[in-house]
C-alpha cells in the first residue's frame, strides 16, 4: 500500500448498505472507519462541545434526569420546529466535521473511510475521493422495513430529507452498485482498491 495514507469518503442515503461495506473494509483491509452520525452523537454527550452548544441555545427541556439528552425529546422538538432544527444543524455540523478531520488526520491506519448520509462541502477538504453507494429507492425501503422495522412512511420521510441520486453522483468520483448481493458490491470495492494499489 505504500506509506501514503488514503482517506476515502463513503456516501449514500439511508438503507443503501454502506454499513456492510464498512464492515468488510475494517476486517479485510484494517481500515479506520469514521461514521459522521456516530461522531455527532458523541459530541452530544454531557460535557462535550455539541451538548454545551445545544443546551446553551435551546435550553434544557429535553434533558433526562441524569443530565443526558433525551434523544426522542430533542428529535420531537426539532421535528416540529424548523428554527430549532436549523440551530442544531448550524451548531453540530461544523463541530462534527472538525472532529472527523482531526480523527482522520491523526489515524495511524493507511486507509481511512469517512461514512456519511448527510453531505457537507467539508468532506472534500478531508477526503481524497468520494465513493457513492447506489441502491434503488425501492430496495432501500425494503431493507429498512425488514432490517429496522420502519414503516414505508418513515422510510419515505427520511429519504425525502436526504440527498437524491443525482446530487450524490455530482460530487462522487466513483459509484458502487449495491442493488444485488453485498459480495457483488464488495467485489467492486476490492477492484477500486486494487487499482489504487491497496490490497488486504
Amino acid at each position: 500500500m505504500g506509506n501514503k495514507k488514503i482517506i476515502i469518503g463513503l456516501v449514500g442515503g439511508v438503507g443503501s448498505g454502506k454499513s456492510s461495506i464498512l464492515e468488510v473494509l475494517e476486517k479485510e483491509y484494517g481500515a479506520r472507519v469514521i461514521q459522521a452520525d456516530h461522531t455527532a452523537k458523541k459530541l452530544m454527550e454531557p460535557g462535550e462541545p455539541g451538548f454545551l452548544a445545544v443546551t446553551k441555545e435551546l435550553g434544557t427541556g429535553f434533558l433526562k434526569e441524569d443530565g443526558s439528552i433525551d434523544r426522542a425529546a430533542l428529535a420531537e422538538l426539532i421535528f416540529h420546529s424548523q428554527a430549532a432544527r436549523d440551530k442544531v444543524n448550524h451548531l453540530i455540523h461544523p463541530l462534527t466535521w472538525k472532529k472527523i478531520k482531526q480523527e482522520a488526520e491523526e489515524a495511524r491506519e493507511k486507509l481511512v473511510v469517512v461514512e456519511t448520509a448527510v453531505m457537507d462541502e467539508k468532506i472534500h477538504d478531508i477526503c481524497e475521493e468520494i465513493w457513492y453507494v447506489y441502491t434503488s429507492r425501492e430496495n432501500r425501503i425494503t431493507r429498512l422495513m425488514e432490517g429496522r422495522g420502519y414503516t414505508r412512511e418513515k422510510c419515505e420521510a427520511i429519504m425525502n430529507s436526504q440527498w437524491g441520486k443525482e446530487q450524490f453522483q455530482a460530487v462522487s468520483a466513483r459509484e458502487i452498485d449495491n442493488n444485488k448481493s453485498p459480495e457483488e458490491a464488495m467485489d467492486q470495492v476490492r477492484k477500486i482498491l486494487k487499482d489504487k494499489g491497496i490490497t488486504p
